[in-house]
Formats: structure tokens, sequence, C-alpha cells
């Protein structure tokens, strides 16, 4: 028996949030098959102001959009950790990042970092290197990048086409992510 046909042609950003280098990798889904767009990182190192790598994040990510017109955005949550300072500048990346693609209408949908684990090797403690490695299996690349980061951002894109849409605010609910809130919460949006 032959696996259901699934939407055909769409493209699929998936990004992984940072404030020193972010993530992203774009994959172009046809039948029941991904392929590899582009992967890459967006640096912000050399910005001291995290206002000013806000804005650039901001930019860069309208300018993937502009670029790929994605059907859908998936993206990692910050995960929390032992510095609070470090999760809020994070958060602060990730909104920015929903923001651009909330500006083109792009419905986004986010996965913790273990459930994207979990979703490509298997194993939701898998390291940063299995991922990639387990990405250049499926996807048929054979240079691993110079950062991590745009494999992470991949593995989203990935994991979103692996497990279907899902709400992107609370598990359990069928929703198309941001755009359908916004729909019907129009009071909620300033």
């Amino acid at each position: 028996m032959s696996e259901p046909e699934i939407e055909t042609d769409r493209v699929i950003i998936g990004i992984d949030p940072g404030t020193t280098i972010m993530g992203y990798g774009v994959i172009q889904i046809s039948g029941n098959s991904a392929k590899l767009l582009s992967a890459g990182v967006i640096r912000l190192e050399k910005l001291k102001d995290h206002a000013l790598k806000l804005n650039k994040i901001f930019t860069e990510c309208q300018q993937l959009m502009e670029n790929f017109k994605p059907d859908e955005l998936a993206i990692e949550a910050p995960f929390y950790g032992k510095n609070v300072q470090s999760m809020l500048k994070l958060g602060r990346a990730q909104g920015v990042a929903i923001a651009a693609a909330i500006s083109y209408r792009i419905p986004v949908f986010e996965y913790s970092p273990k459930a994207i684990k979990q979703s490509i090797t298997g194993n939701g403690n898998a390291s940063k290197e299995q991922v990639a490695a387990m990405l250049q299996e499926l996807l048929k690349f054979s240079e691993t990048p110079r950062y991590l980061d745009a494999t992470d951002g991949l593995a989203a894109a990935v994991c979103h086409y692996f497990r279907g849409k899902q709400n992107f605010s609370s598990p359990g609910r069928s929703s198309a992510g941001w755009s359908e809130f916004v729909q019907k919460n129009p009071d909620r949006i300033n």
C-alpha cells in the first residue's frame, strides 16, 4: 500500500533563532518528497546593540520571505536554561522572525528542540552533529554547513514536513497557526 499523496509544491522555511548566529533552512515539498533549496546563517556577532541585532533579524527574515516565497515557517522554540537574560534575548529573536513571517501572512509553527531532534533522528537528545548527519541522508546533500545552526534551521523545516501542521499556540488543538489566530482574535492584535 502506498503513502497517501500530500499537498504538493509547497515551500517551508525553518529557523533556529539566535542572537549571535541564526540558522535557516528552506525545503520544497513535491508529492511525498522534500528537496533542499537553501541552508545558511544570519551572522549577528559584529552587532553589539541588541536592538540592531533584532532589526537585522527582521530585515534578513523578510528577505528570505521575498526570495523563497514560503507557504509556512517552522521555528524552534527557545529552551529554558540557567541564564534568564539569554532566554529573553532568544525569545525576542524568535518573536522578530515570527513578525517577519506574519508581515507576509505566512503561517508560523513552533517546535521544541527535543521534538525537532526526535522527528529527525528518532532521539530527542541527539547531538547537533547527529541531526546534521541524518539531514544529509534524508535530503541528499554532501557538504555539512560550516555552522550547525544552518542544519538546526533546516531540521525545523523537515520536522514540520514530517509532523504535519500543528497549532502554534497550544498542543492538542488544530489550527493554521498565527494567521488563523489573527483572524479569530483581531482585538488582541495591535
